[in-house]
């Protein structure tokens, strides 16, 4: 092909040739140099999302174990956390006299087992769940995301009308936890379908479709590893 260029063409065009091949590795560097970037970036903010999911998620057990139902109004939640109390029980086994099985038989002596609850004392919901720490004031706010960005809390019921079951759930949307973040990266994540990471566009705890109080997120996520 070189006998076809002019000789005073093909310094010029060696050094365009030079010039592409940089610039086209410049943007396949910076291409997954930002993908790279971008996992990153989202592993830590998940992380922190996460955690925020869990204490939610523990305080509503901890609230529906009192009331027995959970709650979709966050500052009651907060309320009940500062005021509430769990019950200290004991439960043991004792035979005592079954009074009608007795009489029906003519006084013939009858037993049955009854099991007894005692209660021995009351502990603060706060001292139990979050000790000193005060964390549980702002547990709705979504980290890393616009300011006043909160996690969305609803709470209900499923189930048949003799047999309805409470449930909760909370949400957190990735365009809101990534929202500073490339559009195409946020637009694929919320796409994302694998074993090793969050499905959909949302971290979520809890369901408001059937009783389950697990996050959808993978064990490489999970607060305890």
């Amino acid at each position: 092909m070189d006998k076809f260029v002019p000789v005073k063409l093909k310094t010029p065009l060696t050094i365009l040739l030079w010039i592409g091949i940089f610039a086209l590795g410049y943007i396949t560097f910076n291409s997954v140099y930002d993908e790279i970037k971008f996992h990153n970036i989202k592993q830590d903010r998940y992380a922190a999302v996460i955690k925020n999911l869990v204490d939610i998620r523990d305080s509503e057990l901890a609230y529906k174990e009192v009331n027995g139902k959970f709650t979709g109004d966050f500052n009651q939640l907060v309320n009940f956390i500062e005021t509430g109390k769990f019950a200290i029980i004991e439960r043991r086994d004792s035979t005592v006299i079954d009074e009608e099985k007795t009489k029906a038989y003519g006084g013939i002596k009858y037993t049955k087992e009854i099991t007894i609850v005692d209660t021995l004392n009351f502990v603060s919901v706060k001292d139990s769940l979050f000790k000193t720490s005060t964390r549980y004031k702002t547990m709705i706010n979504i980290p890393y995301a616009k300011e006043g960005t909160k996690f969305t809390l609803k709470a209900g019921e499923v189930g048949e009308e003799d047999k309805k079951l409470p449930v909760f759930e909370a949400v957190a949307w990735k365009k809101d936890i990534l929202h500073d973040q490339p559009k195409d990266l946020i637009r694929k994540e919320e796409n994302a379908f694998s074993v090793e990471e969050i499905n959909g566009d949302a971290i979520r705890i809890g369901s408001m479709e059937e009783v389950k109080v697990n996050g959808n997120w993978p064990k490489v996520y999970d607060p305890t590893n």
